[in-house]
């Protein structure tokens, strides 16, 4: 893996045509975690996918469309149009560079525009390829193997702190936060700032008294290995074979 750390000529010696574009966001996590643990995510999974490919790793963007946040202090929002176009911008100029195929990952669930740029790119430059990784079962395979199965939260809730107790442990107050948030509420999510359908803004419930620190450390870290690992899984293989069909 190569990164934004290495030179210019060891990225040139290297001889990689592959570069792994990835995306956090600075948005609240309620009122005891810190705002940039979508970001630590993507730096993990930029990580991964680095290592599996062998390419040349670029800093993570701390910003993500975090609208239904943008409410609560702190948090920065960007529109689709402005952060798609920055994307764009960067992927054309390492094209330029040599660069032939690109791999956008994402710390941020909200980030609904990613499938539609994909699609849109791949039409726009037939020269290069631009691939995402498909959660398919790897969430629900992860919970498993977590040992929290069936969790049912979206945001700012157990898993949340397990991710935080296991990234930036130092950053957590680990009080209880959150709640049931009623499901009538899943249809407004997209279309109301979550201050006015969340006790606190986390969509999920975390009881202070129910793990210990190294418990929630150790779920974290196994639930993120485990679905990092999965969404891995036949990345090369696949991103060389659509890049031979497109290229035909």
């Amino acid at each position: 893996m190569l990164s934004y750390k290495n030179s210019t000529k060891e990225i040139k010696d290297s001889g990689t045509e592959i570069a792994i574009i990835s995306l956090g966001a600075t948005e609240q996590f309620g009122p005891y975690l810190p705002m940039h643990l979508d970001t630590l995510i993507a730096e993990v999974y930029a990580n991964s996918f680095g290592e599996a490919l062998q390419a040349y790793v670029l800093p993570t963007i701390p910003f993500n469309t975090s609208e239904e946040h943008a409410n609560c202090i702190g948090t920065v929002t960007v529109s689709p149009n402005i952060l798609t176009a920055m994307i764009e911008e960067i992927i054309t100029n390492l094209h330029r560079q040599g660069f032939k195929k690109f791999v956008i990952c994402n710390g941020h669930g909200g980030a609904y525009w990613e499938s539609a740029f994909v699609k849109y790119i791949n039409f726009k430059y037939p020269e290069l390829l631009v691939i995402t990784t498909h959660r398919h079962l790897a969430w629900e395979e992860a919970l498993k193997e977590a040992g929290i199965e069936g969790l049912n939260e979206t945001h700012g809730g157990l898993l949340s702190v397990c991710t935080a107790m296991w990234l930036c442990p130092e950053l957590v107050k680990l009080e209880s936060m959150g709640s049931d948030v009623p499901t009538e509420n899943n249809k407004f999510a997209d279309y109301i700032f979550w201050d006015k359908l969340t006790a606190d803004g986390c969509w999920g419930k975390f009881e202070k008294d129910h793990y210990t620190p190294e418990e929630l450390a150790n779920i974290g870290e196994k639930f993120w290995t485990t679905y990092i690992s999965k969404r891995s899984e036949k990345l090369n293989s696949v991103m060389e074979e659509a890049y031979r069909r497109k290229m035909t």
